[in-house]
């Protein structure tokens, strides 16, 4: 590169740097004033040079900050530069200003050159964020409350049942009809008590960050799901179709497994086609070396369009439903997402949805 004279610089008005800059530049004095600044301050603060010069430059800072910012001007005044300072500063308006510092000083000038950066828009994206994150944690923590509160709640009635389930005496009943029910309601009566119990068992480990995982037989789990729900079965018409022969076993939470299946198998049989029987395929499989779980419907399905990106939310419903509460496809993607798995959906209205889960192995 060809080197330039002292006198081909002149030719160069290195004034525009300071006059155009988009960022704040400063030269201020030893006694806390400014000596010269560039438009961008003026623009900034909405102060007139002869305003911003004129006062101590602490006038214009942020009460709250005025304190920390005299500590570091007084590093300052003993040659330490100052690097990313962040402090407030008042606007002629009134409004709150963000601004990042960057200043060194020349003790033999008794000066200090400084350049900074408008950075409330970052910091205003920063507190949405914090505030979203302390709802979010707020929610979090609600959600939690409320399920200890219900299933502690729920206790008492249930051991009830389960008592009166107890007293009573099929050997004095006679119809094959009733002695069903009976059996119906003795199996579920017990199965609400395991999942009451299984709900807590997941609640507690998600306190502790202990979740246990083992190896699990998908037909074993599946079964028991089904068998908790037989009732339900019955009188939905449903058909289940399973096939575990690729893929007969995961490592997962034997919980979370269960819910899973729970959730989504009622969830197919509740959003049936009216006059369609329900039929489920569920099926697992070794794709791209990673293990799977495939549960398909031919239900109402979803308008992808319109619902891609909440289905998984909390108090998210897509169809009226007496039953629906926006609470089964929300715990669904937790249990999976917290093990380090990912869960997808493909659905169509009127074609059924087809869900798919990739565990972490």
């Amino acid at each position: 590169m060809k080197n330039l004279s002292l006198d081909s610089y002149s030719l160069y008005k290195f004034e525009h740097f300071f006059e155009l800059s988009p960022d704040l530049l400063c030269i201020a004095g030893f006694d806390g004033y400014w000596k010269r600044i560039n438009p961008s301050v003026s623009r900034t603060l909405g102060y007139s040079v002869e305003e911003l010069t004129s006062r101590p430059i602490t006038s214009f800072v942020h009460p709250e900050d005025k304190l920390m910012t005299d500590e570091s001007r007084e590093n300052l005044t003993e040659s330490t530069p100052l690097i990313n300072f962040e402090n407030r500063y008042i606007t002629k308006d009134g409004r709150i200003v963000w601004l990042s510092w960057t200043s060194m000083p020349v003790e033999k000038e008794k000066l200090i050159y400084a350049i900074a950066k408008n950075i409330t828009y970052k910091k205003k994206l920063e507190e949405e964020r914090n505030q979203q994150l302390a709802n979010l944690t707020k929610s979090h923590q609600d959600l939690k409350q409320l399920s200890y509160a219900t299933s502690h709640d729920l206790r008492s009635p249930i051991n009830n049942l389960l008592s009166l389930v107890g007293l009573l005496d099929d050997s004095k009943v006679d119809d094959p009809e009733i002695l069903q029910y009976l059996t119906f309601l003795k199996s579920s009566a017990e199965n609400l008590s395991d999942i009451l119990n299984n709900s807590v068992d997941i609640l507690t480990q998600k306190d502790q960050l202990n979740i246990q995982i083992e190896e699990l037989n998908l037909n074993q789990h599946l079964n028991s799901v089904l068998g908790s729900i037989q009732s339900i079965l019955e009188g939905s018409n449903v058909s289940i179709k399973a096939d575990f022969s690729e893929l007969e076993t995961i490592k997962f939470n034997r919980n979370y497994m269960e819910s899973i299946l729970l959730n989504l198998i009622t969830n197919s049989i509740k959003y049936a086609r009216s006059g369609v029987p329900p039929l489920i395929s569920i099926y697992s499989r070794k794709s791209n070396g990673l293990s799977q779980l495939i549960i398909s419907d031919n239900g109402m399905g979803f308008d992808m369009e319109k619902v891609r990106d909440k289905v998984f939310g909390l108090n998210q419903k897509f169809h009226d439903h007496p039953d629906s509460k926006g609470i089964g496809l929300y715990l669904v993607y937790n249990h999976i997402t917290s093990l380090g798995g990912r869960i997808s959906l493909d659905s169509k209205i009127n074609e059924g949805a087809t869900f798919t889960i990739t565990f972490r192995d």
